[in-house]
């Protein structure tokens, strides 16, 4: 009977552990510290938080309609200088991805397009073997 317990009391412990990792990731913060590293005469326009929820989702996706003549940029900022696998990609309206953050094997932190058509536009954040799956990302523009 000691052992069914001992056995309950470990499994509830490695449940508890397993949501505290869920918890440790804060994209509030990491949002925050990417506004100021959009590039300069880039505007704010909206933030995006990144959680994969400890690599249990192997994408997050938001929209914005993006306007022809101006230019985008979005970066990524996650634990630490590098951007620890997360990529981002952009996709048109027709879903054709037309940038983005992973090119040739590397990674970049940030990403530029210029516009050619107004529409909607699909912003996915996914991991390429990531190892906390959480960051923050900041969209800007300009014209």
């Amino acid at each position: 009977m000691k052992k069914i317990v001992y056995i309950f009391i470990l499994a509830g412990f490695f449940m508890v552990m397993n949501q505290a990792s869920f918890a440790q990731c804060n994209p509030e913060s990491l949002t925050e510290n990417c506004i100021p590293k959009l590039a300069d005469g880039f505007n704010y326009l909206k933030s995006y938080k990144i959680n994969g929820a400890n690599g249990t989702k192997d994408k997050i996706e938001y929209s914005y309609v993006f306007t022809k003549g101006t230019q985008y940029m979005i970066n990524l900022c996650a634990m630490g200088e590098q951007t620890d696998g997360i990529v981002v990609n952009l996709f048109d309206s027709n879903r054709n991805k037309v940038v983005s953050s992973k090119i040739d094997g590397q990674f970049i932190s940030a990403i530029v397009y210029p516009c050619n058509n107004t529409g909607i536009y699909y912003i996915q954040y996914t991991f390429d073997n990531s190892t906390n799956y959480c960051g923050g990302s900041a969209l800007g523009f300009k014209r």
